[in-house]
């Protein structure tokens, strides 16, 4: 309404006023050089009161003045006509007016070209146009061009004016109430179309409510009830969110239900419109199936190979896939949980997408869709960074379900933040909610969970039933199969404390190392007490390359002072100023071969060393001559994963492969411009250490 607000005062003062007024006066001023020499002046003080001109500035002309005046004028007068026309209803404004008004702009903008082309330095031109004004207006004949095409914009410009009154309304209130009274459509919310129960108010025969399954019984009875209605269309999707109600029990009430649900199921006729626009055919494929029994098929422009983006590389970031995280750990605050695992590997990715979007300046909108609002907060908190480049193309936007119903983006993330044991997955099972979320992706839906926990939940779940698609459909993909989601999922559970998930063979940090790690009670303990990330992210560095093959050079370490047979056996590494770790060779029977592992008792101050020095003299004191042999052994590598009992085998050389600096690439970085697998300190830490030919290693895992 504020539109016609400004659309009829601006008329009021251009075109009744303004305008045509201002160009009778300038092509009237033709009489005399005094004149010419007044408007100058006038625009001159007209000049110095808007925008101060310097000193050194051209004057501006009189011819120069005109061509200025009149482009303002038509351009003014442009603009309220295709408000009026387009805006009013032609109750009020014909369909002939609207054709003179279309006409009426061509043949202005055919003066404006004309005055152009004539008016010259000496002004012959414009005293030529002004002439043929004089002429028309004094009813003498005149056959040029200029006279003709003035002559007819005069003319029209009449007409309008004599067939088309502008009414003489100035306050909003009487405004609003004229454009109601003729209106022919009505756009307008449930609740604000109780003020179209206006007098005067031309009765409505048609009522169309769109998304009619999230309005409320009450809230449809509102429209229902305007005068002169004859036919009411109700569009919306009962198999999707209803209308949010907080109370329990108004909701055990069937407040929320909507009167598009009732009639729904009390058997009205509905019409199922059966063709979606929106998603890849890979992503409608599965909510098609499960939630509206393969009734709806893909339209042609999203069958098209052109609708088939890549905005990441790699199989993983495809129109559809499922990418589970297994070391996802929920965590509740009050009733809501949040899965800041989840949290960081969608971080990573958004991390990525911007990356990509730097260097390929296309246009990306990404979308972070999750159940639980503590869990959008988390996400909101690490994304926030990328909303002041939303102008330049990247747009990031975190909303729960519930308020991502209706709307789309090129890129759908889902975190699902359910990872527990019992297979709970709480309302995230409620089918409506399932279909929003899962129908809100345009070129490509990740959806991100614990692929265990989701099979665990009931046998009717939507989610299991979505886990088990994504790997018929070979769209199941494990977080850490690639390396950046793998560093981001490390580098969540060391800020969050949870290194007891990395301290096990099957966990992202061993499970392709070469060496078998064994850690102590103490050890487990001892990084338990450890309140100092960086002190944990170093201990994990050092462990990381001990079961990786790097073995310090002989004269660069410093060796245990003790009179036990631990001396022989007992190395440490330094983690800090105060810490380090100590740690042995042993070996291990595993069937019928024995294999070397790495045996790590604790992390500990220099000075508590000879303490457990003295607690593993015990333990090697047992140790017959032939064990001590296989834990001491070093062939031409020292990092011989499986050897069998006869010691010979262990003498056969090996290739020595320089160590993967994977884990180096963690780094911290608060800025988007760089990957948030977020350790920049190990960036910084590897670089220090120089890997020398003396640096026996083999190879680390694909994934660290």
């Amino acid at each position: 309404m504020t539109t016609i607000v400004r659309m009829w005062r601006a008329v009021n003062s251009d075109l009744e006023g303004g305008n045509r007024n201002i160009l009778n006066k300038v092509v009237q001023n033709n009489a005399a050089k005094k004149k010419n020499v007044e408007v100058e002046d006038e625009l001159k003080q007209e000049e110095s009161t808007s925008n101060p001109v310097k000193e050194d500035d051209d004057t501006m002309t009189f011819e120069e003045f005109v061509k200025k005046k009149f482009s303002l004028i038509r351009k003014s007068l442009k603009c309220c006509m295709i408000d009026l026309y387009i805006h009013l209803p032609t109750s009020l404004l014909p369909l002939e007016v609207v054709k003179d008004m279309i006409r009426a702009l061509k043949l202005l903008k055919s003066l404006q070209t004309l005055l152009c082309s004539l008016i010259t330095v000496a002004s012959e031109g414009l005293e030529h146009v002004l002439n043929d004004f004089e002429d028309i207006e004094s009813s003498v004949g005149c056959s040029s061009k200029s006279s003709i095409t003035i002559k007819e914009c005069l003319d029209v410009l009449r007409s309008l004016s004599h067939t088309f009154s502008v009414p003489n309304l100035t306050e909003h209130y009487a405004i609003q109430k004229f454009c109601l009274a003729n209106a022919c459509l009505v756009f307008c919310t449930a609740s604000s179309s109780a003020k179209l129960h206006t007098e005067g108010m031309t009765p409505l025969e048609l009522l169309v409510i769109d998304e009619a399954a999230q309005l409320k019984e009450c809230e449809s009875a509102i429209p229902l009830q305007l005068s002169g209605l004859r036919h009411a269309i109700l569009i919306g999707d009962e198999r999707q969110l209803p209308a949010i109600v907080q109370s329990k029990i108004s909701t055990n009430a069937e407040f929320g239900r909507s009167l598009f649900e009732r009639l729904v199921m009390l058997g009205d006729q509905k019409h199922l419109l059966d063709v979606q626009y929106r998603m890849h055919p890979s992503i409608s494929f599965f909510p098609i199936k499960e939630f509206y029994n393969s009734q709806i098929s893909d339209a042609p422009n999203v069958i098209e190979r052109g609708y088939e983006k890549r905005f990441l590389q790699g199989n993983m970031y495809g129109s559809y896939s499922f990418i589970s995280i297994d070391h996802g750990k929920e965590e509740f605050e009050g009733h809501s949980p949040k899965n800041m695992v989840e949290a960081a590997v969608v971080s990573e990715i958004v991390a990525n997408l911007y990356e990509e979007f730097l260097v390929t300046k296309k246009k990306v909108s990404v979308g972070v869709i999750s159940p639980y609002k503590t869990q959008v907060y988390a996400i909101q908190e690490k994304v926030k960074r990328y909303s002041k480049y939303s102008d330049s193309g990247f747009s990031v936007s975190v909303r729960s379900i519930d308020g991502f119903q209706g709307g789309e983006e090129v890129v759908i993330i889902i975190s699902t933040v359910r990872s527990n044991e019992k297979g709970s997955i709480g309302f995230l099972s409620i089918l409506k909610r399932a279909n929003v979320a899962l129908t809100r992706a345009r070129y490509c839906l990740w959806i991100l969970g614990n692929g265990t926990t989701l099979l665990k939940s009931t046998s009717d779940s939507v989610w299991k039933k979505l886990v088990l698609d994504a790997r018929e459909r070979q769209c199941f993909y494990k977080a850490e199969e690639d390396q950046k989601l793998a560093l981001a999922i490390t580098a969540a559970l060391v800020e969050l404390g949870k290194l007891d998930i990395l301290l096990n063979n099957d966990s992202l940090l061993f499970r392709e190392a070469r060496w078998k790690v064994i850690f102590s009670n103490d050890f487990k303990e001892s990084t338990q007490r450890v309140r100092n990330s960086e002190i944990c992210k170093e201990v994990l560095y050092v462990l990381q390359k001990l079961s990786s093959g790097w073995r310090q050079p002989q004269e660069e370490r410093d060796p245990i002072v003790h009179d036990g047979p631990s001396s022989q056996l007992l190395e440490m590494s330094k983690v800090s100023e105060q810490l380090n770790l100590v740690w042995n060779i042993d070996s291990l029977k595993e069937d019928s071969n024995c294999i070397q592992i790495l045996k790590v008792w604790d992390v500990v101050p220099l000075s508590d060393i000879p303490k457990i020095a003295k607690r593993v003299d015990i333990l090697f004191g047992r140790y017959r001559v032939d064990e001590m042999n296989r834990c001491k052994h070093r062939g031409e590598f020292c990092c011989s994963k499986e050897m069998v009992s006869d010691s010979r085998s262990c003498s056969e050389p090996n290739t020595v492969v320089s160590l993967s600096k994977d884990l180096s690439s963690l780094r911290i970085s608060d800025e988007p411009e760089t990957s948030t697998a977020i350790y920049r300190w190990y960036h910084a830490r590897v670089n220090s250490s120089a890997i020398t030919p003396q640096m026996k290693a083999g190879t680390m895992g694909k994934l660290l």
